[in-house]
């Protein structure tokens, strides 16, 4: 029987005669250490265009909580107001949505040429941006914000014409899931299309080595400015549903696909609900390539190395499956970490959306690394492109070129790749006209 993909750490003791660090020089540890959350980004572009208006919105309870949001609407005319309504789902990170920095975002392409909005504006479809008050929150509970804004298009549209659907990252997964959600209530979405925009609908990866160290120094480091702690994210609901790999903290071994409540929860709830909606056309687009090609990153070896008098962290690259294979580790005064894990993939590595999550640690621990170690994959193509496997065995291959049988076999009707393994999210010319061609075809 296959064992189970898992991580095992070590409690390794120090040298005989090592002491606790004195008050000092943790202090000066803490002083060194960035703080605020790890793994969190913002958005960059000019900001542009004010939105027309602005919806609050309110999701149905799910497990007692009411998750909260807005959507900014942005008119193809504003004399004529709703009547070609693009609902587009912010995406996976923490803290309340930015709507004007997700609008300039996706309306920046670097050709000069007009951005996905600008494009979708010209040619009539009122952009309308959904965001959450708690993006690190439960997947179903953003996702009954989503079916507010669905019903407030519909109420305020003009005409008839149907819904388009979709989000970026984590925001193609929550309209995924609310969309399936409505057919299976028997509510009319009035949808006919459908589009995820780099959603890892089999599971995303952030390494594993990452995330057990923003356990291990958040307690000497420094809360940010709200309060928030490094490892808030990485620990959120969210987080949990999200990735194929999680762990609970910086001592945990075990196993690592399930070792969430939360996530096998959400692909339970999502089964139940058909995994996918059955109405409209189902669009994805992929920030990585389709050739098999991936990252020149080594496999297992050092991306970052950090020495300080009381206190290291040690990086690598994820190898690829085998058995203890070691992945880093960490320590600070007596306190030791080191890590190997077994039949994990190199996920780092492989075709896909990047995420330069080596480069946010190293950044946040003041560590040296060079830049074309600071970004591994984040999204994997084979996800993105919601080929047909086990979210949680993932018994595919995510090095392997992506047929045109593997996508007849998959949940989309049509994907499209980048030309490169790309930044998460990147809007590329070539992804914004497919999509343009798509919704005109």
């Amino acid at each position: 029987m296959a064992q189970d993909p898992r991580i095992d750490v070590a409690l390794t003791a120090l040298k005989e005669g090592q002491a606790e660090p004195t008050k000092a020089e943790l202090a000066e540890i803490a002083d060194s250490l960035k703080p605020g959350v790890w793994f969190a980004g913002e958005l960059s572009g000019e900001r542009g265009r004010d939105a027309d208006v602005v919806w609050d919105l309110t999701g149905a309870p799910y497990k007692g909580q009411v998750a909260t949001g807005q959507a900014a609407v942005y008119y193809a005319n504003p004399k004529i107001g709703l009547r070609k309504p693009f609902l587009f789902a912010d995406g996976f990170n923490y803290g309340p949505s930015d709507l004007p920095g997700l609008f300039a975002y996706f309306n920046t392409v670097a050709d000069g040429r007009p951005g996905l909005f600008d494009e979708l504006l010209g040619r009539g479809y009122d952009i309308v941006l959904i965001g959450f008050a708690e993006r690190h929150t439960h997947i179903q509970a953003n996702a009954e914000v989503v079916a507010d804004a669905v019903f407030r298009a519909i109420a305020e549209r003009v005409g008839d014409e149907r819904l388009t659907v979709g989000g970026v990252s984590m925001g193609g997964i929550i309209t995924r899931y609310a969309l399936a959600k409505l057919e299976t209530q028997r509510m009319d979405h009035q949808t006919a299309t459908y589009l995820s925009f780099d959603s890892p609908h089999n599971g995303a990866w952030i390494p594993l080595i990452l995330q057990q160290m923003a356990y291990f120094f958040e307690d000497y480091t420094p809360a940010g400015p709200d309060g928030a702690k490094q490892a808030d994210l990485v620990r959120s609901p969210a987080a949990q549903q999200l990735l194929w790999a999680w762990v609970e903290n910086a001592k945990y071994s075990g196993p690592v696909a399930t070792s969430s409540p939360l996530r096998q929860e959400f692909l339970e709830d999502l089964a139940r609900v058909g995994n996918f909606p059955m109405i409209p056309r189902k669009l994805g687009v992929s920030n990585g390539r389709r050739d098999g090609v991936g990252l020149p990153l080594p496999v297992g070896e050092v991306a970052f190395d950090w020495q300080a008098l009381v206190a290291s962290a040690t990086a690598r690259f994820q190898p690829d499956k085998g058995d203890k294979q070691r992945i880093g580790g960490m320590h600070l005064g007596l306190a030791v970490r080191r890590s190997t894990t077994s039949e994990v993939p190199a996920l780092d590595a492989v075709p896909g959306g990047t995420l330069d999550s080596f480069g946010k640690v190293a950044d946040a621990l003041k560590a040296k690394i060079s830049e074309d170690y600071r970004s591994g994959t984040f999204v994997p193509a084979v996800s993105a492109a919601a080929l047909d496997f086990d979210p949680v065995k993932w018994d595919v291959d995510p090095a392997a070129a992506i047929s045109d049988d593997d996508l007849e076999r998959g949940h989309l009707d049509a994907v499209e790749f980048d030309d490169a393994n790309t930044e998460h999210s990147h809007v590329s010319r070539a992804l914004v006209d497919w999509i343009v061609a798509q919704l005109a075809g």
